[in-house]
């Protein structure tokens, strides 16, 4: 299998999947920090992956997501953006129900 069609995996396989440097009790950047913290803050599990961990995903998913930074946030395979995207949600109140409804539906 090659390293994109991991990524698809990945993204299919998970309702909530963050990208990001380190793990959420050990983030290793503080973009990472903040989204870890974020999507905690929603109150639902979530997947992640480190892409310290992953050079080769650290290489090709910018390319698959057409997004050039890390963390990235997948809900529902889609890509919802980065750690200043994902507190501006969080702060409206946007991020929490797309996460409920993530969740609810991977589990209908």
């Amino acid at each position: 299998m090659d390293i994109i069609d991991t990524i698809k995996e990945q993204i299919a396989n998970n309702p909530i999947l963050l990208y990001m440097k380190g793990s959420p009790n050990a983030p290793q950047c503080g973009f990472s920090a903040r989204a870890a913290q974020v999507l905690m803050a929603c109150g639902e599990k979530f997947a992640y992956v480190d892409i310290l961990q992953n050079p080769e995903i650290r290489a090709n998913l910018p390319k698959y997501a057409n997004w050039p930074t890390f963390p990235q946030l997948w809900v529902g395979g889609e890509l919802v953006g980065g750690s200043d995207i994902l507190v501006e949600m969080f702060e409206k109140g946007e991020l929490q129900p797309l996460i409920k409804q993530a969740v609810g539906n991977a589990e209908a």
